[in-house]
Order: structure tokens, then sequence, then C-alpha cells
């Protein structure tokens, strides 16, 4: 009889991921097995990402990629065997034993190095967005699925008690039909210079060429303009505001109402310079609706300065404005989503003087997923909610590209039907060496 091994172990885990929960639970061997996990990225986000899945027993770091030398002292403390690399690819190449690695990187490179880790068979904790680009993110899903590997990306909120109860109580019924969702943020991850015309020496022990990655060669520009805080700015780099923040507060929208990808969507505001993504952005979709709205449902974003009307915030009543959150608006009620604040969401209506919210726990997102790669649960947030998740976020910022024009988008094909210059920032191309089989 062949012995099983820990990480024969682990991948018959991983396999089995799409069997039934019950049958999964008995189909693997040693499941107190240690999970062999890699970093990509060693602080910041990765920092807290790395933090937060240490925290499980049954889980050690054995291996950090981390493009700046100057970041990774606090790993080298607590983790002084863990084998640091500046190369991701020469990472994913050495490491041999390795189950689960996490992408915590700028937008730009999440597709690059988690098709490459996925390629290999391995099990994907992926920061949101879940990638930079549309096709990216359709991808991922499709490879993610292909492979059999357990998935989840960092909206940690998704896992959160007050996001579970927009869940529930939408689709138990309660506001009745959702016909109307706004939806905002008061960030303002954008830019409206143009770039600095200059050039500046690339700080000791930071690989700038690693950093950029997919994107094409550039000079590097100091003062944080790209590294290490602003590149959530820049349209080569990051996915401005929409991107960031709106995987977050869209995703127990995008849960609670059922929706796949919006029949239209619509930018009001100034788009992007040729650098930069907006400042203030305003953006409309259309759904075609289902069994928990009504024939159709309108969403519409806002962040920066931009804020729902008068005649929305009236809905609210006496409650204030959260610096981020929804107000969504039922055919019996509505219901104010608050992100920043209080513990519950709101329901608006007398009816609901003396409603009593229905029991929901918190779950703890990442223990969740080392648990799913041990073969003990089932993540959240697979790449198969969270890919459509972030296609329909990623197709808010490609609108905002085309300010006052109607897109008319087609899930299937992957495109816009009928603005063929918009297609051109579906997929993009990746510099040379860069390259990355199945993207």
């Amino acid at each position: 009889m062949k012995q099983f091994t820990r990480r024969g172990a682990l991948k018959t885990a991983a396999a089995t991921f799409a069997a039934p929960f019950v049958w999964r639970l008995h189909a693997h061997a040693a499941p107190s097995d240690t999970v062999l996990h890699a970093s990509f990225g060693a602080s910041g986000m990765a920092g807290s990402d790395i933090g937060s899945l240490t925290a499980s027993k049954n889980l050690k770091l054995v291996a950090v990629a981390e493009v700046d030398d100057n970041k990774v002292g606090d790993i080298k403390k607590k983790f002084p065997d863990c084998v640091i690399y500046k190369d991701y690819r020469q990472l994913l190449d050495k490491e041999k034993t390795l189950d689960s690695v996490n992408v915590s990187t700028p937008d730009h490179m999440h597709a690059p190095i988690g098709m490459r880790a996925l390629n290999r068979g391995l099990n994907v904790y992926g920061q949101k967005p879940l990638t930079q680009t549309i096709h990216e993110a359709r991808r991922l899903t499709e490879v993610a699925a292909e492979k059999k590997v357990v998935t989840q990306m960092g909206i940690q909120i998704h896992s959160a008690r007050k996001h579970k109860l927009v869940v529930k109580l939408i689709q138990e019924g309660v506001i009745g039909k959702v016909k109307e969702v706004h939806s905002w943020s008061g960030k303002s991850w954008g830019d409206t210079a143009a770039k600095p015309d200059k050039k500046d020496p690339v700080p000791a022990g930071f690989d700038w060429d690693l950093w950029l990655g997919v994107a094409s060669e550039r000079p590097f520009i100091g003062g944080t303009y790209y590294h290490p805080g602003n590149w959530r700015k820049r349209l080569d780099f990051g996915t401005g505001t929409f991107g960031d923040m709106g995987c977050h507060i869209l995703d127990p929208v995008f849960n609670a109402i059922g929706v796949g990808n919006p029949s239209s969507i619509r930018s009001e505001l100034p788009g992007p310079n040729d650098y930069n993504w907006s400042l203030d952005v305003q953006v409309k979709y259309v759904f075609p609706g289902s069994k928990f709205t009504t024939d159709t449902v309108a969403l519409t974003w806002y962040n920066g300065t931009a804020r729902p009307p008068k005649e929305v915030v009236e809905h609210i009543g006496k409650h204030k404005l959260d610096g981020q959150g929804s107000i969504l608006i039922g055919t019996e009620g509505v219901m104010y989503s608050q992100y920043d604040s209080g513990n519950t969401p709101i329901l608006i209506g007398d009816k609901f003087t003396d409603f009593k919210m229905p029991e929901v726990a918190s779950d703890n997102h990442y223990l969740q997923y080392v648990e799913a790669v041990r073969g003990n649960t089932k993540t959240s947030a697979p790449f198969s909610y969270s890919g459509p998740l972030t296609e329909m976020v990623l197709l808010g910022c490609l609108a905002t590209r085309f300010p006052k024009t109607d897109l008319k988008w087609d899930t299937k094909g992957l495109k816009v039907t009928n603005n063929d210059k918009a297609n051109a920032f579906v997929k993009k191309e990746y510099r040379k060496g860069f390259e990355v089989e199945g993207l």
C-alpha cells in the first residue's frame, strides 16, 4: 500500500474540496499536519496577513519574497528560520514542499504571482482586489477551479457578524425586494497631477525592476510616489479607491442580492488622467434582477467627496451618514449598513421598532482558510465567489475611463459590446520576461 505523506494528505484535502462537506471531512489523512506557507510581501498588508495566518498553530511560515531589504527586519526577528527571497519566481522554483501562499503585493502583481502559485497546485490566500484586470480575475477563478485548490480573498469583513447579517436579512426578505442600492467610501486614492518629470536614485536594497514586475520599465521616482505607499493612485499599479474599498463595501451587497455582472454601467464624474486614478467617482450599475430584487436593480458607487444625493440620504432619517457604507432600498423598508461604525445594520421603518436581530456569529477569515487547507472546513470567499465580485468592481474602475458613457457589458464574452476602446482595458500585456502561463 502506498504510504500517505504529509504533503500528500494536504493535496488530497485540497483535491476533495469541491466534494460534499460531510464526506470531505473524512476523506483525507492526518488533518493535524502543519501547513507549510510562503508570503509574497513582508510588511504593510503582507505583514498583517502573515501575523493573522501564523496565529494558527497549524501553519508555519517557511519563506517570504520581498523586493525591499528594508522591509524584512520584523520577519527575520519573528521567524528566524524563514528563507528570504527577493524574486518571487525563485521562491516558487526552489521551495518544493509548500502547501500554501498569500499574495499581498501591490495590485498589479496579484494575478502574475497568484497564477504561478495556482499553476503549481498551491492553495492561495489572495489580497483584494483579487487582480488588477477583469481578464485576470476570470482566469484565476477558472484555474483555481481546474486545480481544485483552496482559495480565499482577503476581504476580512466578509466574515464579520454585521456584514453576514446584511446578507441574511436581505435574503430573508426583511426589507422586501431590493430595488436600489447606494454605496460609498470617503477615501481618495487618486491624483489629479501629472507624473513628475524626474528620475531619482533607487534606494539601497530595493529592487525596482522586480517591483515593476509585469509593468513597463520607467524611471524610479522617490518620496513615496510609488513605493511604499502611493502606488494605489497610479493606473499601472493600483485600482484607486474603487478597487481598494469596493471589494470590501460591495461584498455584502453583491453577496446579499445575488446578482452577477451588470447589463450596463455608467460613470458620471471626470475620469483618470494619463497616470492616475481620479479622486472622486460616481458610477451606476444596472443589474438584471434576482430572487432577492425587483426585475432590475440599480447600484450606485461613490468615493472621494462624492456621496448619495439628498433624497437617498433622507431614507436613513436621523442617522448620520457614515464615512463608508451602503443604503439598500427595498419594497418594504430600508437597510443602512455602516462600514466604519456600528455593530449591526440599521433597519429603517416603523415596522422594525421591536425587531430582534437574528443570531449570527463572526468567523476568523484567516483561520478559516488555514483549516480549509487542512481539509476541516471550507472558505467563505473562495475565488469562485471573489473572482466574480472582483470582476464587477473592476468594471466600475474601467467605466471611470469613459465618463458620461453607457457601457453595455457581456459577462460571458468578457467584453463591452458598444465601445471597442473600452475593451483595451479588460486585459493587459505583460512585460517581456514576466509572462505567466495561463494569463
